[in-house]
């Protein structure tokens, strides 16, 4: 790799850190839950927890592949008037992007 290709991929890594400087910490606080409040999330990564600050994490949010909720579950003691709002992981992979799905379909099929 000649000096001009190094310098375009030192250049686009530092742009893509750039971008989004949130997303290492969100990484990190994230690693192994399932769901998470965004008010937690904001708590745990230590910003204070406003419109503007959960707008910024939604971003980051996203492209790791969280989904964004509603719910009473993510409050502790949560009841009918009770509701949050926070990001889960998707509980399956879409239809269309999983080919193990089309070879079981035909081998059940043709059995």
């Amino acid at each position: 790799m000649n000096f001009l290709e190094r310098l375009r991929q030192a250049k686009a890594e530092t742009a893509k850190r750039d971008a989004d400087p949130l997303q290492r910490v969100v990484e990190a606080t994230v690693r192994g839950m399932e769901a998470i409040s965004t008010v937690t999330l904001l708590d745990l990564i230590g910003l204070p927890t406003t419109t503007g600050n959960a707008r910024r994490v939604s971003k980051t949010m996203r492209s790791m592949g969280f989904i964004p909720i509603k719910s009473r579950r993510l409050m502790p003691g949560g009841y009918a008037g009770t509701v949050t709002r926070g990001w889960s992981r998707p509980i399956r992979e879409p239809r269309n992007s999983s080919p193990h799905d089309q070879s079981t379909r035909g081998a059940a099929s043709g059995s």
